[in-house]
């Protein structure tokens, strides 16, 4: 009896450990299954936002230590959404509309409250914040029109999530869409620390990667602190074999209103 107990307790064991690293990539695929499901209708789903995010009808403002970023349109006429006039902060919320079992639409909110749920909405509620992340950065590495661009934003917002690694994958990806790619680069830049200098740096670089994306990395990294900024602006404008990416670095060098730009350009001039 002993031995036949400690047979099925070590099944058991077993069982338990095999389910506990399935568990992970059950919860990574739980949107987009449950997206999935829906072939006409609308899907609504909520998710924890980072600190110092809210929104209101007209706009969407974000808290990043150097003042405040502002995006989005007057919703205030939303099908989806209402708001009070304060801000509010957090949560998420996307609607992802689909058609014929495709992603037709998708439109995201930050506060207010979801209006009363109609026929052919379905509501996934609250779901992990880095998982919402995980499907929308996904999103945005398969499609092939506007719907990536539209799914980066709210990714960036979610709370916990480390986004900047797809970011850099997306921004190197020749295949989707300059739109996307150049967003991609925009909320790289706005990642914080010093590897989103290091990697739009690489970005810069990388010839394979088109002009207009590279462009986008220069003037990200124009956003970027000034201790991180300037010296990766000023590398760009001494050494990159691209005139026209030395000339953007020159350009935002010339905004920075930084002694380290002046002493560049008394150093350029007095060559000539």
């Amino acid at each position: 009896m002993k031995t036949f107990r400690m047979t099925q307790l070590a099944r058991t064991a077993v069982i338990l450990a095999a389910l506990s690293c399935v568990a992970p990539m059950v919860r990574a695929q739980s949107i987009a299954s449950r997206v999935a499901r829906v072939s006409n209708g609308t899907v609504r789903m909520t998710f924890a936002t980072k600190p110092g995010i809210c929104g209101t009808g007209g706009s969407i403002m974000r808290s990043n230590g150097r003042g405040r970023m502002t995006w989005g349109d007057n919703w205030n006429t939303s099908p989806d959404i209402e708001w009070d006039i304060d801000c509010t902060y957090g949560p998420a919320r996307v609607v992802l509309d689909r058609r014929d079992g495709e992603l037709e639409d998708l439109r995201w909110y930050v506060g207010g409250r979801w209006r009363p749920a109609g026929p052919g909405i379905v509501d996934l509620g609250m779901v992990p914040a880095r998982e919402a992340a995980d499907y929308l950065l996904s999103i945005a590495q398969s499609e092939k029109g506007s719907l990536g661009e539209k799914a980066i934003f709210p990714a960036t917002i979610a709370d916990s999530a480390e986004v900047w690694p797809s970011l850099l994958k997306i921004a190197r990806n020749a295949d989707l869409p300059r739109n996307t790619r150049t967003q991609s680069v925009f909320w790289l830049g706005q990642a914080a620390g010093e590897v989103a200098t290091a990697n739009l740096n690489s970005i810069v670089l990388d010839n394979s990667v088109d002009r207009e994306v590279r462009e986008q990395a220069v003037f990200a990294l124009s956003q970027r602190p000034r201790g991180e900024g300037v010296p990766a602006l000023i590398s760009v404008a001494r050494t990159n074999k691209d005139p026209e990416l030395r000339k953007k670095a020159l350009f935002w060098l010339g905004q920075s209103n930084d002694p380290r730009a002046l002493d560049l350009f008394e150093e350029l001039l007095t060559k000539k």
